[in-house]
């Protein structure tokens, strides 16, 4: 076998020569063209579900989100293990496929079982699917924190809910901007709310019910279009703004009357 081998190396020396050089070229070629990371990515197929759970403790977060989350992706094709980090008002659900199932499919899985899932969840949380990305795709952490003393420009000190809209309105869209950045998770302060307690005595004492409030509040904060005018060849827009924007336009929401009178 070898002597046959080098006979026809010999005989055919200068094909076996541009056979050698031609292979020399393709390594050349190749290491060119090879990636090189300082952390190469070797993390397998998965698909993250975050749930923002405001108000939740991390034990909450687990038992409530986290377990009904990993229960729903139990059986899923081509599925190899889920994982859960619960943090205070967060969830996260990582779902790990096999290695070779396709991301789109496996993110589609996922979401169909989603939809399964809502029916065990609190109401007003919202699972959502994280983008497209790998295990390493979370890579830093931050706070935002005012300084001892700092005040507003009204002289009151910096709330959690202040820095919480400082945090959505003024550096989270600003990071989104920034290349190579896909997602952005608010964890903890306070969003802005507004609470309406009424008084069921005095509500039962003109007949109404807590469904009377709510159906008032939802009719009276929208703002409405109402057509135009022509005049003088010109259309003049007319709209009538309801837009709640504060405590006072709360309180001038007038929920029925009763005898002409409004409540």
């Amino acid at each position: 076998m070898f002597e046959r081998l080098i006979r026809f190396a010999i005989a055919q020396r200068i094909l076996v020569l541009l056979a050698v050089v031609g292979m020399a070229l393709l390594g050349v070629f190749a290491y060119q063209r090879l990636p090189i990371d300082a952390v190469p990515d070797i993390t397998n197929v998965q698909v993250q579900v975050n749930t923002e759970a405001p108000g939740y403790s991390p034990l909450e977060a687990e038992q409530r989100v986290s377990v009904a989350i990993e229960t729903a992706m139990a059986g899923l094709p081509r599925l190899e293990a889920t994982r859960s980090l619960s943090r205070y008002g967060l969830s996260q659900v990582t779902v790990v496929f096999k290695d070779g199932t396709d991301i789109y499919f496996a993110r589609q899985l996922v979401g169909e079982r989603l939809q399964q899932a809502r029916a065990a969840l609190p109401a007003g949380l919202a699972p959502t699917l994280g983008p497209i990305s790998t295990g390493l795709g979370e890579i830093v952490m931050w706070t935002v924190e005012a300084k001892p003393g700092a005040l507003k420009a009204d002289g009151t000190p910096y709330t959690p809910t202040d820095l919480r809209e400082i945090q959505d309105w003024i550096v989270k869209p600003q990071l989104r901007t920034v290349p190579g950045v896909t997602e952005i998770n608010t964890i903890g302060g306070f969003e802005r709310e507004y609470q309406v307690a009424p008084w069921p005595d005095r509500l039962a004492a003109r007949g109404l019910t807590l469904a009377d409030v709510v159906q008032a509040l939802e009719r009276n904060n929208a703002n409405v279009g109402a057509g135009y005018i022509e005049r003088r060849g010109e259309q003049v827009l007319i709209r009538a703004p309801g837009q709640v924007s504060g405590v006072d336009d709360i309180a001038d929401i007038v929920i029925t009357t009763v005898q002409g009178v409004p409540v």
